[in-house]
């Protein structure tokens, strides 16, 4: 997760300078990643989502355990391509279509498939493989008969430039391959998958109002245009939305497929923030954002905390709950 952070920080910069001078219904879920250790069973885990009411949940490849687990419970999901599968799903329509027999198939009429993301964050030559892929998967769900499930892709506020939110583009390095991603986007009526995250543009902006990252700014800190913001979320999910008007695919919706705040690890990490962030996100996506008010999907990151991953400290810190199930810090659904 969290790739491409450098233009996100560019944007929270012209932010911060302002600073100190067509989804039907509201839904969050919540991102289940498995690079911890002593994390639940997946038929655990998923009683977890059930009991705390969550909606729905994304996995970062076709975890069997998880599919059978969630068999019948009209969770959600969001499931994965992982990048390293891209190249051939984009250059064979025969392993798109076994992808497909293999991962979806089985779980036809049992398991609630919303989309799949052909990658995350996917960034260099790997990028040209985005849109092919995603083609060759849509075709080989329209042949299994099972064209409902959206074909998309999840991307990282780093291939958005532009401020005020009203001024968002695809940046330079990413439109040769976003816009045509978007343009299809518009074809299929899929929503394109954002990774969210007010607080990497918080740490990399000094001089940031934190109230502002947290949803806790009292009245407007940015206006733009006849749009006021008063979180950071908003204008960066907002800075997408123009980003896709100005490549000509203003319909697509976008989802928040990542979202969430550290509870240790690094500057502004804390439970309280992590608490603070979690539980206004929760609450926030039933308004939607200036450009686009109403209900919109959300996902939080993550259910928990990951202690094999690698990169900063801050990323074995993003979970919601511990391993044995108990809420790291109170949140409600």
């Amino acid at each position: 997760m969290m790739a491409e952070h450098g233009a996100a920080y560019m944007l929270a910069a012209a932010m911060a300078l302002g600073v100190l001078a067509a989804i039907p219904a509201e839904s969050i879920g919540v991102c289940y990643g498995v690079n911890g250790d002593g994390l639940p069973s997946a038929s655990d885990v998923v009683e977890l989502y059930k009991s705390n009411g969550i909606s729905a949940v994304r996995i970062y490849y076709p975890d069997g355990d998880a599919l059978r687990a969630l068999s019948g419970t009209n969770i959600g999901v969001i499931m994965d391509v992982g990048n390293d599968q891209l190249g051939s799903l984009a250059s064979d329509p025969a392993a798109a279509s076994a992808w497909v027999q293999a991962n979806v198939v089985p779980y036809q009429g049992a398991v609630n498939i919303r989309y799949i993301a052909v990658g995350n964050e996917v960034s260099g030559g790997d990028a040209a493989s985005i849109l092919p892929a995603m083609q060759n998967l849509n075709s080989a769900l329209s042949a299994a008969g099972l064209g409902g499930i959206k074909v998309s892709t999840a991307v990282s506020q780093g291939v958005t430039v532009g401020y005020p939110p009203s001024k968002g583009a695809f940046s330079s390095d990413a439109s040769s391959y976003m816009t045509p991603i978007a343009q299809y986007l518009a074809s299929t009526g899929a929503p394109l998958l954002a990774n969210v995250y007010p607080y990497f543009s918080y740490v990399g902006t000094p001089g940031m109002d934190i109230g502002y990252a947290l949803f806790t700014a009292q009245g407007t800190v940015v206006q733009d245009e006849g749009n006021g913001y008063q979180n950071l979320f908003d204008a960066l999910v907002d800075t997408f939305y123009s980003a896709l008007e100005s490549a000509g695919a203003g319909g697509v919706a976008v989802v928040v497929s990542e979202s969430g705040w550290p509870s240790d690890g690094g500057t502004a990490a804390s439970v309280a923030n992590a608490q603070t962030y979690n539980q206004n996100l929760i609450n926030h996506v039933g308004q939607g954002t200036p450009k686009r008010p109403g209900a919109m999907e959300a996902f939080v990151f993550a259910m928990f905390n990951e202690d094999k991953k690698g990169g900063a400290e801050t990323e074995k810190h993003f979970g919601l709950f511990n391993t044995d199930k108990s809420p790291a810090y109170s949140i409600s659904f």
